[in-house]
């Protein structure tokens, strides 16, 4: 009995030795598991970092390459239109192509800022008090067909938001224009509460801070298009010498959107034409543009628009703010890059160069 009960106890002791054995090895095959798992997680963190860096210099070659783009446009030609290689998807994909990465791809979109109503230009600077009154006629046509667009649900009135902008941006803060305009104190009593910008706006999202605008408003055109791709706040040039710079407000009719040229029309009921303003620019045969756009009076020949005449002070068929948008992509991953950009001729050397105003990530 005696040797039976040891056998057993022996047998005892082995199973639970067997059983804590197998309880360390799980443990530690949890252990594995989970610093396996943190080692995994950190690497794909690092790889992801490494391909976001690499996607952030792609984009910005990108950007480089656009300024080339606009530099040699300049070089070669007087004008700036739809019809040039800037503007061209397909074009700036062979450019791009001419320049391989290893990994992913790099895609180029090129705007011409001055194809835009220039917001700044409603008042004169740099003394930032008078309205320019062939602008105030242009932002009146504006609100006018966004309230056309947006339909019953906002409640738009062209002249009081045209009062309103005009305070907006000129530098008194004391002298409301007329019933509808608001300074300060009005925005002050608001909540929250901010301060007139009594200067040029900056960025084109502030319209909707203005009296009588709204986000809604502002984005009311349609679900894809509205005030903010309508309008810029760069197009500024010096004043002679060099005391303070002025918005000329000249908007190039060789690259205005569809909507833009609308406004241009001075009868609202005509805007509709702007849709063949627009096909008879684009208007190519046998992989050629058919039309010349050098003279700012073209339009004219586009059905229906032979007895439109749009104001000279407001158009013209040169431009030097653009906006370059690179877009690099890799896998699932993409960054894009935006960088306005102005040209200029070097005062000393002559030549073109394409210097970034802003620059974004």
């Amino acid at each position: 009995m005696t040797i039976l009960r040891k056998r057993r106890q022996i047998a005892g002791d082995r199973g639970v030795a067997i059983l804590a054995v197998l309880m360390i090895i799980a443990l530690l095959t949890a252990v594995l598991f989970s610093v396996n798992r943190r080692a995994r997680t950190g690497m794909d963190a690092v790889m992801v970092f490494r391909d976001r860096v690499t996607l952030s210099h792609m984009a910005a070659s990108g950007i480089h390459i656009g300024r080339a783009v606009l530099i040699d446009d300049r070089i070669n030609t007087e004008i700036d239109s739809i019809q040039e290689t800037w503007a061209d998807p397909m074009a700036l994909e062979g450019i791009v192509e001419a320049f391989p990465f290893e990994k992913g791809s790099l895609s180029l979109r090129i705007t011409d800022l001055m194809g835009r109503i220039q917001v700044n230009a409603l008042v004169q600077y740099p003394e930032g008090r008078q309205v320019n009154g062939d602008q105030e006629v242009l932002w009146y046509r504006l609100m006018e067909l966004v309230k056309i667009f947006s339909g019953p649900d906002y409640d738009i009135r062209p002249v009081a938001i045209l009062h309103a902008i005009k305070d907006w941006l000129d530098s008194g803060d004391d002298d409301a224009t007329e019933d509808f305009g608001a300074e300060s104190d009005y925005y002050q009593g608001l909540t929250p509460s901010y301060t007139c910008r009594n200067g040029p706006v900056i960025d084109v999202s502030e319209l909707a801070l203005v009296k009588g605008m709204s986000a809604g408003i502002f984005n009311a055109i349609d679900a894809s298009y509205g005030i903010s791709d309508m309008v810029t706040t760069f197009g500024m040039v010096e004043v002679a010498q060099g005391d303070g710079f002025t918005f000329p407000g000249r908007i190039n009719i060789n690259t205005a959107p569809v909507y833009v040229l609308a406004v241009l029309i001075p009868e609202v009921e005509d805007a509709h034409l702007a849709a063949e303003m627009d096909a008879f620019r684009s208007e190519m045969s046998n992989g050629l543009y058919v039309h010349d756009l050098s003279g700012d009076t073209w339009y004219k020949q586009a059905p229906g628009c032979e007895e439109i005449n749009i104001s000279p002070a407001l158009i013209t068929t040169r431009s030097d703010f653009f906006q370059i948008e690179a877009t690099a992509v890799l896998g699932e991953l993409q960054v894009t890059q935006t960088a306005v950009v102005r040209r200029v001729q070097n005062e000393k050397t002559g030549k073109w160069e394409c210097r970034v105003l802003k620059w974004q990530s």
